[in-house]
């Protein structure tokens, strides 16, 4: 049996080109992105690209397709996040953040834009794989929980459109809510459609010649 694929990574950093030889703040940024990069690969992930947080990152991640993304900010970080969380929206993927600030109300901030990890301090290559297993099950459960609260959101909205319905029916001919129930029940069966797409129907119809 064949070994599974090693997860794609996209790395985020304002670190996507050569520093400055005058600027030390640069090189500290390009050496962190290098360690970064090193434990990843440590970690047997693969680092698919490393992309600037910018206006053509929607394009970019999609053409890259990773698994994870991973944002890496000493500075700045609140507007990483943004673009990153923007450019995942049509895609979500978990993502994490590595920093170097140790700041409880940005952590509170990320994680409510849609980080699903927050690394402070380093990612040294044992803790690689731990971090972004949880950050992962993390992100599943979340896209789960997600998915749950849309089913039951959409059901109610169905609901509401059937019991539109029934009062329209009741009201139109005079019908007690079992028979007006029963009615578009029947209908829905003969037309092999259900009964809120039922519903929807006929109150776009009352609403045209109301």
């Amino acid at each position: 049996m064949a070994a599974p694929a090693p997860l794609r990574i996209a790395v985020i950093t304002a670190a996507n080109r050569l520093p400055d030889l005058v600027d030390p703040e640069g090189w500290n940024e390009a050496l962190r992105l290098r360690a970064l990069i090193d434990s990843l690969e440590r970690g047997n992930y693969r680092v698919a690209g490393v992309l600037g947080a910018d206006g053509q990152l929607p394009e970019r991640l999609a053409t890259l397709a990773p698994d994870v993304v991973i944002v890496d900010a000493e500075s700045g970080a609140r507007d990483a996040i943004e673009h990153v969380v923007w450019a995942t929206r049509e895609a979500p993927r978990p993502i994490v953040l590595f920093t170097d600030e140790h700041d409880p109300a940005h952590m509170r901030e990320a994680v409510a834009a849609g980080v699903v990890a927050y690394v402070v301090a380093g990612l040294a290559p044992e803790r690689v794989r731990p971090v972004i297993d949880v950050a992962i099950a993390r992100f599943e459960h979340e896209q789960e929980m997600k998915r749950a609260l849309a089913t039951v959101t959409d059901a109610l909205r169905e609901r509401d459109v059937v019991d539109c319905a029934k009062a329209l029916l009741m009201r139109k001919h005079g019908l007690a809510e079992p028979q007006a129930y029963a009615r578009l029940r029947k209908t829905a069966m003969n037309q092999s459609i259900t009964i809120a797409e039922l519903a929807r129907r006929l109150l776009a119809l009352a609403d045209l010649f109301d």
